[in-house]
């Protein structure tokens, strides 16, 4: 009899632990836990999305598919310019050689960035590199909500990658994306 009731305890214990666990994983997974890495739009309506916030995945042999996310909170909708901005030392060559494929959800733009805007004095790169900022083209967000930003790119690097004049990083890497709403006249 103490024997069964010790085996229901424990049944009763490892089920009550199993079922809370999936609760809070369900809470994580549905977005109605905030989360501390949540990226929240500014008050003009701007979207910052840096790549050092970003949860990325990084293949150097395959480095085309490189691709880094963000969960962002957005709280105005409308239609939005799509800005890169990279780190370099060659301002007229960015050296990209695929294009760069942001999406919001199941919205998509992709661009081959280039030398739009040169940023001196940028407090995001050090010497010898320099900010390039580069349109990548407009889309529309038509809803509010937590959304899942994601861009692939060859130049998105994983941190302790090794630089070398030969990889071409050396040249260029992606720092962060914006989304700047479009001003109406």
């Amino acid at each position: 009899m103490g024997k069964t009731i010790y085996l229901i305890a424990v049944i009763i214990l490892t089920f009550s632990v199993i079922t809370s666990c999936n609760n809070s994983d369900d809470k994580v997974r549905s977005g109605r836990d905030i989360s501390s890495k949540r990226i929240v739009q500014q008050a003009d309506g701007t979207i910052s999305l840096h790549l050092d916030k970003a949860d990325c995945y990084s293949d150097i042999a395959n480095p085309a598919e490189n691709t880094a996310e963000w969960d962002v909170l957005v709280s105005k909708t409308g239609r939005y310019n799509v800005w890169l901005s990279s780190a370099t030392k060659d301002t007229t060559d960015l050296r990209y050689k695929n294009n760069v494929l942001v999406s919001v959800q199941d919205t998509r733009i992709e661009g081959h960035p280039n030398c739009d805007k040169i940023v001196l004095d940028s407090k995001d790169v050090v010497y010898p590199y320099f900010r390039c900022d580069s349109f990548i083209g407009s889309m529309y967000i038509q809803d509010t909500g937590v959304f899942n930003v994601q861009v692939i790119s060859e130049k998105i690097l994983p941190k302790d990658y090794e630089e070398t004049e030969m990889s071409g990083a050396a040249i260029s890497k992606l720092l962060s994306v914006s989304f700047t709403p479009e001003k109406r006249n």
